[in-house]
């Protein structure tokens, strides 16, 4: 069974396992399968894309690295046009720019490199069409600029979002105030300062792998109810046993994810 059909088979599980407290440990177990084989599909040479990265390896040059990410034909190219003196192809049909074309552009006496990047399309993430090029591309960029068809609803918007957030990009958010410590030896010590809603103790073991007696509770001001099972979701997964883990802001089980695999972008990003 291929990569893709293992995340699409875990995702399929998710959608239709009820949420509540008793579950709550296993879809966080889940979420950690998935974020592990889509770090192995990223790096997998062989996951799909559409062959060898030729014309993507654009050398970053100025203070600013801006790439256009969009559906194909819905002005990236005719934008990178009117602001740079780049003359990248435009037509009426669909994936007129097939490699990355970049531009440059000064602004207040900061000179920006603007990167015309090839349409995605839904499932990208997955290696379709060359998703892979075009995203990994967009995780050098500092800035990123959706370019939405007006004639077309806010779902494409969310698309795309989807795509980028799939692997590892990140828009418009703050990292989370977590701190995960492996030690060699001492179980795992799980100490929180504010009011947890979506994660618990078992949630926590659960990705990490480890039972419940070797967690040793330091609770600051924890005012969720802890259940016995939920918090043992995310550090099993990972196979780590023993670690100091921090949690300072109200986290899901994605952010801890997040922090743990440690190969997150977060990137500004505007729609236009």
């Amino acid at each position: 069974m291929s990569l893709v059909q293992k995340i699409e088979d875990i995702e399929a599980e998710i959608a239709r396992t009820q949420v509540n407290k008793a579950t709550m440990a296993h879809l966080c177990q889940l979420r950690a399968k998935v974020a592990k084989y889509k770090r192995e599909l990223i790096a997998d040479p062989k996951g799909g894309g559409g062959g060898p990265g030729e014309g993507f390896d654009v050398r970053a040059t100025g203070d600013a690295r801006v790439g256009f990410v969009g559906f194909p034909s819905v002005g990236k190219s005719t934008l990178l046009t009117s602001l740079t003196d780049v003359q990248s192809e435009a037509a009426s049909y669909e994936f007129t720019t097939l490699t990355c074309i970049p531009g440059i552009k000064f602004w207040k006496g900061a000179k920006m490199q603007l990167l015309d990047l090839p349409g995605i399309i839904e499932g990208a993430r997955d290696g379709k069409g060359r998703g892979r090029q075009v995203i990994a591309v967009a995780r050098t960029c500092s800035c990123l600029i959706i370019v939405l068809d007006a004639m077309k609803d806010i779902q494409q918007k969310k698309i795309i979002e989807k795509e980028l957030e799939g692997v590892g990009i990140r828009l418009n958010k703050k990292p989370p105030e977590i701190k995960v410590e492996k030690k060699i030896s001492g179980g795992i010590n799980f100490s929180s300062t504010v009011r947890l809603t979506h994660l618990d103790e078992d949630s926590i073991k659960s990705c990490c792998g480890l039972g419940r007696h070797h967690v040793r509770r330091r609770l600051a001001f924890l005012a969720y109810a802890v259940s016995p099972r939920t918090a043992q979701a995310i550090l099993t997964e990972y196979r780590i046993l023993s670690a100091t883990v921090r949690i300072n802001c109200d986290a899901t089980a994605d952010d801890l994810i997040d922090v743990i695999e440690g190969n997150r972008v977060r990137r500004a990003c505007h729609e236009g």
